[in-house]
């Protein structure tokens, strides 16, 4: 199983990015998805979690500006971001609880899996 976030680029402030991460491998079921980010000499920050539902919660920085979603179907988490900020520059991680298929009769072990991360850069 591996997360693999795409979508990071160069914005200019105020400019909009649609981040993904879609999980690959055998797997059960994914719980929460979530997005993290890290800014340079910064510790790793929650940016937004989605459950299974689509039950979600946001950082208050980002809040009105971020919009985190998924694709079930598709076993991959978005995050829409728009009116970016330079304050938004750092690598984002997206993270998921998923519970691998190892075969028939296996048991249900729901593990944490993080992505390699994404940078994007917000110019001002």
């Amino acid at each position: 199983v591996q997360l693999q976030a795409s979508g990071g680029g160069l914005v200019q402030a105020g400019g909009s990015l649609r981040l993904s991460c879609a999980a690959s491998g055998s797997i059960f079921s994914i719980n929460d998805m979530a997005w993290y980010r890290q800014a340079p000499g910064e510790e790793r920050e929650l940016v937004a979690t989605i459950t299974s539902g689509g039950s979600t919660n946001y950082a208050n920085s980002v809040t009105g500006r971020f919009t985190i979603s998924r694709d079930n179907a598709k076993n991959t988490v978005y995050l829409q971001m728009s009116s970016l900020k330079p304050e938004d520059t750092a690598t984002y991680y997206c993270n998921a609880m998923i519970a691998p298929y190892y075969g028939p009769g296996s048991k249900y072990r729901p593990s944490e899996y993080w992505g390699r991360g994404t940078l994007v850069t917000v110019s001002s």
